[in-house]
């Protein structure tokens, strides 16, 4: 049986359509993401911009009909922070429902970690040791603290990038002065994941999601080759050519950015952001090694899928 998963995020739509088989393991027959911006003028007024809006429901449509193509039966489709946040998410949900045929799903910032965790423990070989998992988003973004067997504590923070560039505005290329003041607002706002730590500390970082998948690509055309990464579900970083790369991100305008290989049009003026964020917490935590994981939200919720107590045939 063939289904469909999508994932709503703030930045992009991501659709996944699996053939599964009935012991419960699946083959993926296509990935695709559509850069949506949903947050875009409106994720810190709580409401979807009418622009973005539009692109949404346009996303979905598109999926639609891949869905169609693929014969797929059933459709799972999860809402994140930019529609759960918006005073105008649940007239996005109706219209979803009515133009395209498609239900969604409002998950909360602690069912989203649950979910993002079941998809990177399926990508990475985790141990009974504690890692830290974050996935940046675009409205938010999770800290999860968890092992191979569970979740031992779990936070949906409101420092999504869309939400922080907005928030911030930095200049082109970013001062030390903003570089200072965004920390600062950080070391504020992740005082719960502070206390985390120093009650479960933890042996390393496992990022997943967007933002780590363009570090990685950048990494891999910089330091190695792009075909590194190529079939893998996990990778290992070298964190010095991580903070090589961070430097130079830190000091680059936004053209010197679009020449970058590896960065996708989308995320270059959130990957400086995003780039603070993940060694604030590499510093912050003595962090020691960092993994990729290439699944996340839409993974862990098929995971879920296929493992709740409702058939899904």
């Amino acid at each position: 049986m063939r289904i469909a998963i999508i994932d709503l995020g703030t930045n992009t739509f991501n659709l996944l359509i699996a053939e599964v088989n009935a012991d419960k393991t699946y083959s993926t027959l296509f990935l695709a993401k559509i850069p949506v911006k949903l947050g875009e003028g409106g994720i810190n007024k709580g409401y979807i911009a009418p622009a973005p809006f539009e692109r949404g429901i346009e996303a979905l449509k598109t999926y639609k009909h891949t869905i169609d193509e693929y014969g797929a039966k059933k459709v799972f489709a999860i809402a994140t922070s930019a529609i759960r946040g918006a005073s105008n998410g649940n007239d996005f949900i109706a219209r979803a429902k009515k133009e395209v045929g498609i239900e969604i799903r409002i998950v909360s910032g602690e069912q989203e970690a649950e979910i993002i965790y079941y998809g990177v423990r399926n990508a990475v070989r985790m141990s009974d040791e504690n890692s830290l998992i974050i996935d940046i988003g675009g409205g938010s973004t999770e800290f999860i603290i968890a092992n191979n067997k569970q979740i031992i504590w779990k936070h949906s923070f409101l420092l999504g990038v869309a939400r922080l560039l907005e928030l911030f505005n930095p200049s082109d290329p970013i001062t030390e002065k903003e570089v200072q003041t965004y920390k600062d607002y950080l070391k504020q706002e992740l005082q719960p994941l502070f206390e985390a730590v120093k009650k479960y500390p933890v042996i390393e970082l496992i990022g997943s999601s967007g933002s780590f998948d363009s570090i990685a690509e950048m990494v891999a055309h910089r330091f190695y080759s792009p075909h590194i990464l190529e079939g893998k579900t996990e990778f290992t970083f070298n964190l010095d050519h991580c903070k090589a790369l961070y430097e130079i991100i830190l000091k680059s305008t936004t053209v010197e950015r679009m020449q970058m290989k590896g960065l996708v049009a989308m995320r270059v003026d959130m990957i400086v952001i995003s780039s603070i964020l993940v060694h604030f917490v590499i510093a912050s935590f003595n962090i020691t090694q960092m993994r990729l994981s290439t699944y996340s939200l839409k993974e862990g919720l098929l995971f879920e899928v296929l493992h709740s107590s409702e058939e899904v045939a």
